[in-house]
């Protein structure tokens, strides 16, 4: 039922999708829904845990065998490309906190976490800085993404080939350090 719902998330957005409207599209009466999640807000944080869950996969998968700019890149294009095509199940992910180390929220999180850790390994980034790399790379890339997602950028310059820039650019600024 969750996948149900984080389908549905991407067709209306986040914010359109309703119990109501996910009962409709599986062909039950909205109560029969509560069998399997305890409310709107359940399932939601059970479409963010397979959001994170699925982001992690691609992003872990296109790092794979890769370091330095090519790991970078190769994250990069994964994060946007399941953005652009699930804009309504990662937009759950945001502003979802785990409960606790065992919610499947923290342990997609910590994968998606790990990947990107990896593409940094590449750059001899090391100590406090890592968690100011990575934020950089999660503002960049979610920023860029969720624009796109949103149909944000309407002037006629390629939008792949900005995005190439702003890897190209982060690239560069993570060398530097």
């Amino acid at each position: 039922m969750v996948g149900a719902g984080a389908a549905l998330a991407d067709e209306v957005g986040l914010t359109g999708l309703t119990m109501g409207l996910l009962a409709d599209r599986l062909g039950v009466r909205t109560p029969s829904l509560y069998k399997h999640v305890a409310g709107q807000d359940d399932l939601i944080r059970g479409i963010a845990a397979l959001a994170l869950h699925e982001t992690a996969e691609a992003v872990g998968g296109a790092v794979q065998g890769r370091a330095g700019s090519d790991a970078l890149a190769a994250a990069a294009r994964a994060f946007r490309a399941f953005v652009v095509e699930h804009p309504g199940r990662y937009a759950a992910t945001i502003g979802q906190e785990p409960s606790g180390p065992d919610d499947p929220l923290a342990e997609a999180g910590e994968r998606l976490l790990g990947a990107f850790t990896a593409v940094l390994r590449g750059y001899e980034i090391d100590g406090p800085a890592v968690n100011h790399a990575l934020r950089m790379l999660r503002s960049l890339c979610h920023g860029f993404a969720t624009l796109e997602a949103a149909h944000a950028f309407q002037w006629s310059t390629d939008i792949d080939q900005s995005f190439e820039w702003l890897v190209a650019f982060a690239d560069r600024g993570l060398r530097a350090m």
